[in-house]
């Protein structure tokens, strides 16, 4: 037998009956083989995910077979995990202002979405890029004019795959720290690849949002709904922090143990205009079960319907 008929034709492991109608779950490891990936999620109690297409610190990619890919969207089916976020390589900086640098990461970039468009993933997560060595707006366009290059002769929209810029914690030559930059991102691709928001909690935090009182979440939503839309984020980085607001750190901590707590997590997960989200942690596995944890955590913050 081989060894996606062993994989497929095992029977799937036992686990409780999820308890939410949300899509919750968490950056699960792709160890042994991406296709694995698919299987930890299901027994995290997962029904969305995220992975690393290949090693997210080495430039050299990973090569998918084509029996790897087909046991990951088997598995998906069984299990019904959607969507599936691939997020990039953390060296890739579409926004380098030294050429040759640049155009290593371009062509990381390119092979990132070559293999999410093999795994048939719905979402590609970006952190834009620093742009150091030249001007703000400068570093914009040049995300922008890099994306479009990666992705020339690419159909995205065949396989219904949407690039997510994930706004940043707003260190000093971070670009995308701010709604607005996550924004005129946005508007500089539409129309060139079929693209998207990533809202990261920790980082809206740190980067000086008010997302922990009451009246402060709603102004915080209010303006991003009014500069991204609300519709527009498609994927929520569920991360607590371990930060002040406002300091530029970007350190994840478990749900509800930072500086952000529950509530935070229950206004989002039961916000009636977020629906269409997912929900991904990408919280520190500091001991054994500490990713069941933190998505078993999201669920239960989760209203009954």
């Amino acid at each position: 037998m081989s060894r996606e008929q062993d994989i497929l034709n095992s029977p799937p492991p036992k686990r409780s009956p999820r308890l939410t109608s949300r899509r919750i779950g968490i950056h699960t490891s792709i160890a042994g083989g991406v296709e694995n990936a698919a299987e930890r999620a299901y027994r995290l109690g997962c029904n969305t995910f995220q992975i690393f297409s290949t090693s997210p610190r080495q430039w050299r990619p990973y090569d998918l077979s084509r029996n790897q890919c087909a046991i990951m969207n088997r598995l998906r089916q069984r299990y019904d995990l959607k969507p599936l976020a691939i997020h990039t390589n953390y060296l890739i900086n579409l926004a380098s202002t030294t050429p040759v640098f640049l155009e290593k990461a371009v062509s990381a970039f390119r092979g990132e979405v070559e293999r999410a468009l093999e795994l048939c993933a719905e979402y590609i997560v970006l952190h834009p890029g620093s742009f150091r060595g030249a001007s703000r707006e400068e570093g914009l366009a040049r995300v922008a004019d890099s994306i479009t290059a990666a992705i020339q002769r690419l159909d995205l929209a065949k396989g219904k795959l949407t690039v997510l810029i994930e706004n940043t914690a707003g260190a000093e030559y971070s670009l995308a720290g701010t709604f607005e930059q996550v924004a005129e991102l946005l508007e500089r691709l539409r129309g060139i690849v079929p693209v998207a928001a990533c809202i990261d909690t920790c980082h809206v935090h740190v980067a000086g949002y008010d997302i922990v009182s009451l009246e402060g979440m709603q102004l915080t939503l209010a303006h991003l709904d009014a500069i991204v839309g609300l519709k527009n984020v498609r994927v929520w980085h569920c991360n607590d922090a371990r930060a002040e607001r406002g300091s530029k750190l970007d350190r994840h901590q478990h749900i509800g143990k930072g500086k952000l707590g529950n509530e935070v997590f229950r206004r989002l997960l039961n916000d009636s205009r977020l629906t269409h989200a997912a929900f991904i942690a990408e919280t520190p596995i500091d001991e054994p079960g500490d990713d069941r944890r933190n998505v078993a955590a999201l669920k239960r913050l989760v209203r009954k319907q």
